[in-house]
């Protein structure tokens, strides 16, 4: 488990994510084109209203995850 600081807007938090998930998170990010905060900013503003943003991207992570393989099938 790793925390990392990320800002999301102007607003500075913490997250605690598994280091596979924030590798993930990165690739992710790169292959878009974006910040990993830009990012995570895109996944809290999708997620839906207040909770838990770790969650959020654990999910995001396995979505995107599902969609490739799914792509391949």
């Amino acid at each position: 488990m790793r925390k990392r600081s990320v800002t999301i807007g102007r607003h500075r938090t913490s997250i605690s994510l598994e280091d596979a998930f924030w590798d993930e998170l990165t690739s992710i990010a790169e292959a878009r084109g974006l910040s990993l905060n830009a990012l995570v900013g895109e996944i809290d503003q999708t997620k839906g209203g207040p909770g838990n943003l770790s969650s959020a991207l654990r999910l995001y992570v396995l979505a995107e995850l599902k969609k490739r393989t799914i792509s391949r099938a």
